[in-house]
């Protein structure tokens, strides 16, 4: 069953959700060659308990820490560890957050030091398909328009778009209807409505779209070892358009970075 939210409930949500992107702004300038995953982790349950609010993931399907954080080839649920992170990779930094009875859940890829300029496009064109996919988000469409456009977006630059794993309906449970695929064929799956809230996360790969599930239950990595970008907004439909009710904002504050790409997005509580 899909949950439409009222205007209220979506004011709540904002407040989950941007308590998710000021952690991953808070964590923006602590992504540096030579840190730990398990550092950033500690440091990111800390400034959500110290917010009013619970991390997520934390105890979520036996989940044993507070973020999801996934290094270069892995795409996503990474376990946080004590191996430091080394100039040249990326990191996807997956944040949930519990806060007035809803859940935020947003994530971000970060480069560590300086990458190549062939990494620094994965994360680009991987972003850039996200925001697609979210215009898409529109009352009448259908969610196979959302899946379509990152599709089509990666394809042509010759990424895998990973199949296994897909954004999801979000509200008073971290895992709502419905699956969100980043693949799929326009008007088809379900129908976009006002009140709809969806986390819109493609996940890519440089490579093949083949991914290997790990015997901890947990990591995902791509099959040819080559790196994967993982970017996520939450989105509602607002008066039948979308808004984010996550934002970059902090982290591109933190970093110096200026963007207008959320501009046409904004939601206003």
């Amino acid at each position: 069953m899909i949950h439409l939210k009222s205007k209220e409930e979506l004011e709540l949500m904002y407040l989950s959700a941007q308590l998710v992107s000021k952690t991953l702004g808070m964590l923006a300038k602590e992504v540096v060659p030579g840190v730990t995953t398990n550092h950033l982790d500690k440091l990111g349950g800390e400034f959500i308990r110290d917010n009013g609010g619970y991390p997520a993931f934390l105890g979520m399907y036996d989940f044993p820490k507070n973020l999801c954080i996934s290094p270069n080839q892995q795409v996503v649920h990474g376990i946080p560890n004590d191996e430091p992170l080394n100039e040249g990779d990326i990191v996807s930094v997956d944040c949930g957050v519990y806060m007035n009875d809803f859940y935020g859940d947003h994530a971000y890829t970060f480069a560590v030091g300086e990458i190549d300029a062939e990494t620094e496009k994965l994360l680009r064109v991987t972003k850039e398909s996200m925001f697609k996919g979210i215009g898409q988000m529109k009352k009448g469409n259908r969610v196979g328009d959302i899946g379509f456009a990152i599709q089509q977006h990666c394809e042509k630059e010759g990424y895998g778009v990973v199949r296994e794993l897909v954004g999801h309906g979000l509200g008073r449970k971290m895992h709502e209807e419905p699956q969100v695929p980043n693949y799929g064929r326009r008007g088809s799956g379900k129908k976009i409505e006002e009140g709809l809230v969806l986390a819109i996360e493609p996940m890519v790969n440089m490579g093949t779209e083949k991914v290997f599930f790990h015997p901890d239950g947990w990591t995902v990595t791509t099959r040819d070892d080559k790196y994967s970008a993982h970017f996520e907004h939450d989105v509602c439909v607002v008066d039948g358009e979308p808004k984010l009710l996550s934002t970059y904002q902090f982290i591109y504050d933190a970093l110096g970075i200026k963007s207008d790409e959320e501009k046409p997005f904004l939601f206003k509580p």
